[in-house]
């Protein structure tokens, strides 16, 4: 009763006026004939966070914590809703600069740093990775991280967790909003892919450009950060990106460990992340369950247990992959 309870608020008003608020793709908001990056027969299908957890979340707890969080998430919205509305300020296909000098890279992750974020990496998107009821404005991507606030995050689940989770979509999506404009502004063609959920697969792109890996629970594990970062990109006419991932990622050693690990399967309050992950048509891994996992989010509007109680997020990166190659 309980499930069913949670997909009743799909039914309601209120998932309609937020489906409305974030149904918004690129080829809605660029001249008609744009080439555009799409997905092959192999990709999975996109979500939205907040239509997700309006969908599928407690109707009971949603009544009484989204006002907790209203103001972050509607400005998060407002921001991935922006982000498509400033494609009209691109330079048209045929005018799009392709080639940046070395010193353009600098200057752009500088920028970055001062904007907050955490990490920058550059990476080819494959048609794959591309979600199969969305299109990219080109395959090159700028993946940008920021740090959510460890403190904070360690009281999950809270509503003072929730807030943080909020505010790191609202932030990184301001932030990718202003590097889509540092780079129109010298020529270049640019999309903002909003933290909220985007056009591809973001934390496989982040370890395709060798940010860290992928752990258990579906999350990003990075040096310095672990698993308590949001992950954002920006798309880019760019063609001569510094790639920064490798054949051989430093950080794969991860995967092992987790299996090993569990921990946050077994913390999981719906029991949404799989110990024995299923592959799906892209070929990669499906690590949690989101329908489940909806509930609890809702509950305080960010859960994140699977952060808090994550071995990387308690303990030192370099301390714990030392321990795992001395096994």
């Amino acid at each position: 009763m309980k499930k069913a309870s949670g997909a009743e608020v799909g039914q309601t008003p209120v998932k309609s006026r937020i489906a409305r608020m974030v149904d918004r793709k690129v080829e809605d908001f660029v001249p008609q004939g744009t080439p555009l990056f799409k997905p092959d027969g192999n990709s999975r299908e996109g979500r939205i966070v907040p239509e997700v957890v309006v969908t599928y979340g407690s109707r009971k707890h949603l009544a009484r914590n989204i006002i907790k969080v209203l103001p972050k998430m509607v400005s998060a919205i407002k921001n991935r809703s922006a982000g498509f509305r400033d494609l009209k300020n691109n330079p048209s296909a045929s005018e799009a600069g392709k080639h940046a000098e070395p010193e353009l890279f600098g200057e752009l992750e500088e920028f970055a740093h001062s904007l907050g974020c955490e990490r920058i990496g550059y990476t080819k998107v494959p048609h794959y990775l591309v979600f199969s009821n969305y299109k990219t404005l080109s395959e090159n991507a700028i993946i940008l991280t920021i740090a959510m606030d460890k403190k904070k995050m360690g009281k999950a689940p809270s509503i003072t967790a929730g807030r943080e989770v909020w505010r790191t979509y609202d932030s990184l999506g301001s932030i990718v909003n202003k590097i889509a404009a540092f780079l129109r502004e010298r020529g270049f063609a640019a999309q903002a892919g909003s933290p909220l959920g985007g056009e591809a697969n973001y934390p496989r792109l982040a370890q395709r450009a060798g940010l860290g890996y992928i752990g258990k629970q579906g999350v990003l594990i990075s040096p310095g950060l672990g698993p308590s970062q949001r992950i954002a990109t920006v798309y880019t006419s760019i063609e001569n990106l510094p790639l920064t991932g490798t054949e051989a990622n430093s950080h794969a050693w991860i995967a092992e460990f987790c299996e090993s690990c569990n921990r946050c399967v077994d913390k999981c309050p719906a029991g949404a992340i799989y110990k024995e992950k299923p592959l799906i048509e892209d070929g990669g891994p499906k690590h949690i369950d989101h329908i489940k996992c909806a509930m609890p989010f809702s509950k305080t509007m960010g859960c994140s247990v699977c952060i808090a109680e994550c071995v990387f997020f308690k303990g030192d990166y370099e301390k714990i992959k030392a321990g795992f190659f001395k096994r």
